[in-house]
């Protein structure tokens, strides 16, 4: 039985013999996942975030990436777009 409390979903799974359990459709649609894709468990104390691995993966590299452009001077949309024209000419040379 699936409730759906201040935009969050509640659901409940059977823990099987080898540690197995299956993810409800609900929960399977709202992270995104199918049959062979990757989920990532994150353990924050006595509880577990199940997140879509791929989203996983682009939310740790948003962060570690946080600030790199102002470290190279990319203040704006017209910085970026200089940038990739210097380079497009540098290759041209």
């Amino acid at each position: 039985m699936m409730s759906n409390i201040n935009n969050y979903f509640v659901d409940n799974a059977k823990v099987m013999a080898k540690g197995q359990i299956t993810l409800p459709k609900d929960i399977r649609l709202v992270l995104g996942v199918g049959t062979g894709d990757r989920v990532t468990l994150i353990c924050e104390g006595d509880r577990v975030v199940l997140m879509n691995s791929a989203v996983y993966a682009m939310k740790m590299l948003q962060k570690e990436m946080e600030g790199e452009a102002e470290k190279a001077g990319l203040h704006s949309d017209d910085d970026v777009v200089n940038m990739i024209m210097e380079m497009r000419a540098e290759d041209k040379e």
